[in-house]
């Protein structure tokens, strides 16, 4: 491993400072987010039948599980990918069989709390909207809960297969041993990493650059509404504002891998020089795109009620001015997301 210049040490005697190796900053990156991979499912199995406990267990789970997952991806070439990238496969099945009763609790919440708003909001309007909504309200929840439901008994299931008791094995290997490639101990951290992370995030400005930030120039767009109000879809087709979502999601998963980046270089200069601004930034950024895919997702939800079969008109209207105001959202959202990003990418702002 090389060393770093010759440093001043106690009265002016030269001391030699050792610099740290990649993989050395990145082992023990890894290394606190398998342990606390470990510690959240010590949780979960603590939790018993407590279900706000096990929740948040399985929320902290997934949350090293990602970071795990993306950081393995970004760093690739340091590790020995025989044995990470079947690892980063299974993470990444693991976080989305957890994630799904989160994700339909919340898109129920979202949904019941916009018609709620949106019945008191104007009353020459609300009287319309009051008729249909307690039937829509109704759909929604019977629909949403069911699929919270399996959701949940997925979930389970997963947590108690040999595939996940094989995911935990290995992340236990993490936790003590990452499995490098031998080439990582000896380049230098301040050398390899940030140059990994400059990969992230020309990946993640390509995406940028392919998104209608011109469009999504205002907070409300009447023009991408009216696409989202088009005449609905066949019930087997996918409805046509999720083709134009899609850049977006995948942007989202691009931000959120240059911010697990940011935290490895962050672990590398133990915050002494990290850079917290970038790192608010990305933050912020992977907030706004996490709002965009919830109102999209709630918007398809309430596209997809409205088209169940012999439903009352006036349910269809609630759930029409609900699919249009969850659109506004999206709007909304891709507004922040490009106001954010502009600080992003010249470093100007808070």
């Amino acid at each position: 491993m090389t060393n770093s210049p010759v440093a001043t040490g106690v009265a002016g005697a030269p001391v030699v400072v050792q610099a740290a190796s990649a993989g050395e900053v990145l082992s023990g990156y890894l290394h606190a987010q398998a342990t606390e991979f470990l510690r959240s499912l010590r949780l979960h199995a603590e939790s018993g039948s407590d279900a706000e406990d096990a929740g948040e267990a399985a929320r902290l789970l997934r949350r090293s599980a990602r970071r795990i997952g993306g950081t393995l991806q970004v760093f690739r070439p340091l590790t020995d990918v025989t044995w990470t990238d079947p690892l980063r496969g299974e993470l990444g099945w693991l976080t989305d069989v957890l994630g799904r009763e989160h994700a339909y609790a919340a898109r129920l919440a979202r949904l019941r709390g916009a018609l709620h708003r949106l019945s008191g909001a104007d009353a020459e309007a609300a009287g319309a909207l009051t008729v249909g909504a307690a039937r829509a309200g109704a759909l929604l929840d019977r629909r949403l809960t069911l699929a919270r439901t399996r959701a949940h008994t997925a979930a389970l299931q997963a947590l108690g297969s040999s595939r996940f008791h094989a995911v935990a094995d290995a992340v236990a290997v993490l936790a003590s041993e990452v499995p490098l490639d031998p080439a990582a101990r000896d380049l230098l951290a301040g050398e390899a990493l940030p140059c990994l992370a400059e990969q992230a995030q020309r990946r993640l400005t390509d995406a940028v650059e392919l998104l209608p930030l011109a469009v999504a120039g205002r907070p409300y767009n009447a023009e991408a509404l009216t696409l989202g109000l088009a005449a609905a879809p066949a019930a087997d087709s996918p409805p046509p504002e999720s083709r134009q979502d899609a850049p977006w999601h995948h942007a989202r998963r691009l931000v959120r891998l240059r911010r697990y980046a940011q935290e490895v270089l962050d672990e590398q200069h133990q915050q002494a020089e990290a850079e917290p601004s970038l790192s608010v930034r990305l933050l912020g950024a992977g907030q706004a795109l996490d709002r965009h895919r919830d109102a999209a997702e709630a918007a398809a939800a309430a596209g997809a009620a409205a088209r169940t079969p012999r439903i009352a008109p006036a349910t269809a209207y609630a759930l029409g001015v609900l699919h249009a105001d969850q659109r506004h959202e999206v709007e909304s959202a891709r507004y922040a997301f490009g106001r954010i990003w502009l600080r992003v990418t010249t470093g100007v702002g808070p």
